[in-house]
């Protein structure tokens, strides 16, 4: 049964817009009229995909998650192993990753609260050039699916949520079956759902009746129309899933069975929960959860990422069908990642290592491909990197750096720290540690040795024999916040 579009966003443009309504399950389009660019060269295209609240539990990563399509990107390309966001969270993070501007400059360190279109990184910016923005303006159709910037979900989907109507020529915001479901979640928090933890398993409909199902589709037909007029594109496609409601298809769900998930273990700090402000983020009603419940949101997230995939999938079997896939740079990756019980914690935000790393991997013509690479990034990396893959400037300053030199060389670096912040809090990874300050060590400090010890169980900023490592790391971080 298909339910008719209730919501819908005008994106505001500085042409003439051609507003288009797909009724049913819906999709809401919105057109702006460009003079064709002049013939010239053929010009390198970027597919950019992002999913929402995704983790690197994929098997790419050796984790438990099924991903066969996002593993296939990884054999096409290069994965990088120790990627990172900015901030997790969605709007702190993609403002940043869109903008190629660290959280501290575009000014967006919260989601929206009373005012749903504040915070807005142009409050800061007014003339910021968007990575997005930056290959519309030099002649590509840029043009976006889903969830680029931020919405809140799933209130927000079907809308145009928090955009940029500088950014695109063409915006699309999908919305399917999940989004009327509401009713049947089941949350931690009725009447709550993007907030806490929340799932449902759906009985009935399939791929294509769900959001992210319509968005591949729509994303697709951008794809063929993109071809056939022979136009230099920048799509970008945004996945709502993982992202709580965790809603997909049932037979995702029956792919883990609860009774094969197995619940991580605590360390004492994580009992203890010292220092207090690595664990400000906990709830209530998380620290309640039954362990059956535990391993039905798990469940339930892992259901939602493997459909997530397969609507990635959908996308790049449409690219290779078309003959586009030897012109295009592909890149998948996540806003930030996630926690599923690990330190007693669920969702965002944290500094600990599984809510600050990302999934990155990036396909690109006549790069690297079918392997790995443990040079760090950034998420705010992405925009110098596909700029010069590009072969566009930004006269934009650029916190970020390119990771051009990683993709022609996967043993190379560009960077010996990534820097993420949450709050009151900032973090540096180096090759070796992850040092973290909570207002500025007056409400405590942490260390790991994540090479000795990969699940951060044992906090080594009080030991004295790492005393110096805490000084230096230290010191990076107060340059950082002073840069």
């Amino acid at each position: 049964m298909t339910t008719p579009l209730r919501h819908a966003t005008r994106v505001r443009t500085a042409l003439w817009p051609v507003l288009l309504l797909c009724v049913g399950l819906s999709a809401i389009v919105t057109l702006v009229a460009q003079p064709a660019p002049a013939p010239g060269p053929k010009r390198l295209n970027v597919l950019l995909i992002m999913a929402d609240d995704l983790n690197t539990d994929l098997a790419t990563y050796g984790g438990p998650a099924r991903s066969p399509n996002i593993d296939t990107l990884a054999r096409r390309g290069l994965r990088f192993d120790r990627a990172y966001t900015q901030y997790p969270v969605c709007n702190q993070s993609r403002s940043s990753m869109l903008t190629g501007r660290r959280p501290d400059v575009t000014g967006v360190l919260s989601n929206p609260g009373r005012n749903p279109m504040s915070p807005h990184f142009r409050e800061r910016l007014p003339n910021a050039v968007t990575l997005p923005q930056l290959f519309r303006n030099n002649g590509y159709v840029s043009a976006r699916v889903g969830k680029l910037f931020h919405y809140g979900v799933p209130l927000d989907i079907g809308t145009g949520g928090l955009d940029d109507y500088k950014s695109w020529d063409i915006a699309v915001n999908p919305r399917g079956r999940d989004r009327e479901m509401l009713d049947k979640v089941f949350s931690l928090v009725p009447g709550q759902f993007g907030g806490t933890v929340s799932w449902l398993a759906d009985d009935e409909g399939d791929d294509a009746q769900h959001t992210d199902g319509i968005g591949a589709a729509e994303a697709v037909r951008l794809l063929e129309r993109f071809q056939r007029e022979r136009k230099p594109f920048f799509l970008g496609v945004g996945f709502y899933r993982p992202h709580t409601p965790y809603v997909a298809p049932r037979r995702y769900f029956d792919m883990y069975p609860t009774t094969g998930i197995m619940l991580p273990t605590l360390s004492a700090d994580d009992t203890a929960r010292e220092p207090k402000a690595a664990y400000r983020r906990a709830t209530r009603e998380q620290d309640a959860m039954t362990d059956a419940q535990r391993r039905e949101a798990i469940q339930a997230y892992y259901a939602a990422t493997t459909f997530m995939d397969a609507q990635v999938g959908v996308v790049l079997a449409a690219l290779d069908r078309l003959g586009l896939a030897n012109d295009t740079v592909v890149v998948f990756t996540s806003d930030h990642g996630y926690h599923l019980a690990d330190h007693g914690l669920w969702q965002k935000p944290s500094l600990f290592e599984h809510c600050a790393r990302v999934p990155l991997v990036i396909a690109a013509p006549g790069r690297a491909r079918g392997t790995s690479t443990r040079s760090l990034a950034e998420l705010v990396d992405l925009y110098p990197t596909l700029a010069e893959m590009a072969g566009l400037t930004s006269s934009d300053p650029l916190d970020g750096r390119s990771l051009v030199p990683v993709l022609d060389a996967p043993d190379r670096s560009v960077r010996d720290a990534a820097f993420t912040q949450a709050y009151n809090g900032y973090a540096v990874r180096t090759d070796r540690w992850r040092y973290v300050e909570w207002a500025e060590g007056a409400e405590g400090r942490q260390l790991y040795d994540l090479a000795a010890d990969p699940g951060e169980t044992r906090n080594l900023a009080g030991a004295a024999e790492h005393a110096s490592v805490v000084a230096d790391l230290s010191a990076r971080l107060a340059a950082y916040r002073q840069r």
